[in-house]
């Protein structure tokens, strides 16, 4: 089942009617991924040269202040990025190895919708809520 055999037809989209995870939806939401995984790579190359070209001795000290914030949110969305691009990367892998949409948890099927809003999820809703719940209360717990 090689994903180089599989040419999806013009403006595909997974339906219910369909095998779950069945060759053509894999190939699709491998598109959807790489397609993310690329676009997140451009933007993060247009962070690197926005950074790069910069002069940084011009200015006033408050334009300075100003010109060091925005320079600190761009470095933070590049690491959000880093961190997303290998959540996608293991989406892939799970592509590649069959595990892909299915909950990590339960086994479950994670769901098209769900894939489709948020195609790097490795958990139903179900468990996604209760490890939410979790989180929450190890926070109030402090």
């Amino acid at each position: 089942m090689s994903s180089k055999q599989i040419k999806l037809p013009k403006g595909y989209k997974p339906s219910e009617d369909e095998e779950y995870m069945c060759p053509e939806q894999l190939e699709y939401f491998r598109q959807k991924l790489l397609d993310w995984r690329n676009s997140l790579i451009e933007e993060s190359q247009e962070t690197i040269n926005n950074l790069r070209g910069e002069v940084r001795d011009v200015g006033d000290e408050a334009e300075r202040a100003s010109r060091e914030t925005e320079n600190s949110l761009e470095l933070r969305t590049r690491d959000r990025y880093r961190k997303l691009l290998g959540k996608i990367d293991e989406a892939l892998a799970r592509v590649d190895d069959g595990s892909y949409g299915y909950c990590e948890e339960t086994g479950e099927e994670i769901g098209l919708a769900r894939l489709e809003a948020r195609p790097n999820a490795t958990l139903c809703l179900d468990a996604q809520e209760r490890w939410e719940l979790k989180q929450k209360q190890m926070r109030d717990s402090r």
